[in-house]
């Protein structure tokens, strides 16, 4: 037999099949929202590595070489 699925909500524990279907689309979404959050923040980490690579990829070609003529 099959443990029915449970969920805790405010420290209450639910079972699955006294919740109504609003709380279970609630649910739902909730989860769904929690995993695109989870997500987003992955995704600004790369993006922000990807910046600071580029800024520092910047910072070194603009230093000037031996080749290059400083002007004062």
């Amino acid at each position: 037999m099959t443990e029915e699925k449970k969920v805790v909500i405010d420290d209450v524990e639910y079972k699955e099949s006294e919740l109504s279907d609003e709380s279970k689309a609630c649910i739902n979404h909730i989860s769904s929202l929690e995993q695109k959050i989870a997500s987003a923040q992955f995704n600004l980490v790369q993006l922000q590595v990807g910046r600071e690579s580029f800024m520092e990829k910047l910072s070194k070609s603009l230093q000037p070489t031996e080749e290059a003529e400083v002007v004062n």
